[in-house]
């Protein structure tokens, strides 16, 4: 029974999975602690250098960092499992609370970063590849080489600045609006970030796109199609993109799962409490809990984004399902 189990591929994913996460789990806790300081220091600053032993004692006491890194490791890792991901010492707030604020915050910036790459990368790269090695080719490839060569916080910077001087349009200047909230200051304030990550995420869906259809193009059921009197339109899009959508959701689903923890510089830059920019703020203050609880966090959002892609092949591929 517990060899049939381990051969079952849902079983093989989700040990996989499990494993990755530990993995995460103990790469964060040593790396935070790898870098110079602790909590105390980045509390109290230069003022930490008057302490006494006994002051400092009760301090790590209570920051729970006086027990051997084995047991700390353990204890958070234990807490973890009972659902409880620690207590923020820099907004004196639970983990839990504060991600469940920041998640949902970017990951409607990552849904609209996605959807303005698709809209961007899907046509372009197919336009690119209906005449390789044209002038529409060459066009298509140096925005791509844009996209990819510009970096995120030079263009979110631009923007802003350009926006905001000429236009006054800086709906960032305010407080975040949630969603359910004010839906349209929510939009406005999440439209310069979404461009400036989409257009980032366009460049590589772009070169899959124009790559997948180029070798499909080449197959011969698209010349039997075409040979039939299949209408270019329907060619392009049923034929050749259909049977071209599994590298662009590889792609899509690798660049989704970067965005949940890797638009930390963009987030910044728009002032978006996303769950990036919540990191970043607890490495600033060494916030060992928000830290580490968050990155796991992060490191599960994309372990299931990685899984709910490979059930996509299966809607989308039917050699997928016959495998």
């Amino acid at each position: 029974m517990l060899r049939t189990l381990t051969h079952h591929p849902v079983a093989r994913r989700a040990a996989a999975a499990l494993a990755t996460l530990f993995g995460v789990a103990v790469f964060v806790f040593v790396l935070l602690r790898a870098i110079p300081g602790d909590q105390i220091t980045a509390a109290l600053g230069t003022e930490a250098a008057a302490l006494t032993p006994a002051q400092r004692s009760d301090l790590e006491a209570y920051y729970g960092i006086d027990q051997p890194l084995v047991l700390q490791f353990f204890s958070w890792l234990g807490n973890l499992l009972t659902g409880n991901l620690g207590y923020s010492t820099r907004s004196h707030e639970s983990v839990l609370e504060l991600t469940l604020r920041s998640l949902p915050v970017t990951f409607e910036l990552a849904l609209l970063a996605i959807l303005i790459a698709l809209l961007i990368g899907i046509p372009l790269g197919m336009l690119s590849a209906s005449r390789p090695d044209s002038p529409r080719d060459a066009a298509g490839q140096l925005v791509g080489l844009a996209g990819l060569s510009i970096p995120a916080f030079l263009l979110a910077t631009t923007l802003l600045s350009v926006l905001a001087s000429n236009f006054g349009f800086n709906p960032n200047g305010q407080a975040f609006a949630p969603l359910f909230e004010d839906p349209v200051l929510n939009l406005q304030q999440l439209l310069l970030p979404s461009l400036v990550l989409g257009f980032g995420i366009a460049a590589p869906i772009m070169r899959t796109t124009r790559t997948a259809v180029l070798e499909v193009r080449s197959n011969d059921f698209v010349r039997t199609a075409r040979a039939k009197g299949v209408g270019a339109r329907r060619l392009q899009v049923r034929h050749v993109l259909g049977n071209a959508l599994v590298p662009i959701v590889t792609m899509v689903g690798l660049q989704f799962g970067y965005l949940l923890g890797g638009a930390v510089v963009v987030e910044q830059v728009f002032s978006v409490p996303g769950i990036g920019r919540q990191v970043l703020l607890g490495i600033q203050q060494k916030d060992y809990a928000l830290v580490q609880s968050t990155v796991l966090v992060i490191a599960a959002a994309f372990v299931l984004v990685n899984l709910l892609t490979d059930l996509a092949y299966r809607l989308i591929d039917p050699r997928v399902r016959a495998a």
